[in-house]
């Protein structure tokens, strides 16, 4: 009776936490550009009779925080968010590996990542996005966390479980992925769904040949 108890609490919290994202599903990066010649990188659609939009697309990945950044410095900046990555994958239900291969790709696991369209924190979260899942401070790790892995099983609802098409989503938005019926054909989109996926597998072989080390 406790088991069913407790699971239809979990099932509530789910449901609730996925409503409060719902919106969401339709994030998407837009590019506009002003009449004097700025471009502005954005997740608003509408930006006023003065902006001429020119194309989506897929948000670049915060490259200046991996600069230099080797496996050991990695590593060490991975320990010290692992007890909220793992707390918060309980909750959403996701492979802890694949929340922190998106992390690394995201940031290299710097909390003061800030990518050239204004993504913050470690999960990258755009301004308009954090606001909707209640982060209101990016660069608090916990807080950014939440927000993103969040983000991330809104996705994966959206597309059946299917990581590639959630991860690529993730990045250029439900929009490009659903216009495309697919990984979208940008470059930026494309490289990052394989980066994570390449990461992702060598955690999973990494803890199999634990497993077995240890069985040993």
């Amino acid at each position: 009776m406790a088991m069913n108890k407790t699971a239809h609490i979990k099932k509530t919290v789910l449901a609730t936490l996925a409503l409060g994202v719902a919106s969401l599903c339709h994030a998407e990066i837009y590019i506009y550009q002003q009449k004097d010649g700025t471009t502005w990188f954005t997740d608003h659609k509408s930006m006023g009779d003065e902006y001429q939009l020119i194309r989506t697309y897929g948000r670049p990945t915060a490259t200046k925080s991996c600069q230099g950044v080797t496996e050991e410095v990695l590593d060490k900046r991975a320990q010290a968010h692992l007890e909220w990555l793992k707390h918060y994958s309980k909750i959403y239900e996701i492979d802890p590996r694949l929340i922190r291969a998106v992390i690394e790709v995201e940031s290299c696991f710097d909390p003061y990542a800030v990518s050239r369209v204004g993504a913050k924190g470690l999960m990258q979260l755009m301004p308009a996005t954090a606001k909707e899942l209640g982060v209101s401070e990016p660069f608090n790790s916990k807080q950014n966390m939440r927000g993103g892995i969040s983000y991330l099983r809104q996705m994966l609802n959206c597309y059946d479980e299917n990581i590639e098409l959630a991860l690529a989503a993730y990045n250029a938005g439900p929009k490009a992925v659903d216009k495309y019926k697919g990984i979208p054909p940008y470059r930026e989109t494309q490289g990052y769904v394989k980066r994570i996926l390449l990461k992702f597998k060598q955690y999973q072989a990494a803890t199999i040949s634990t497993i077995s080390i240890a069985k040993q």
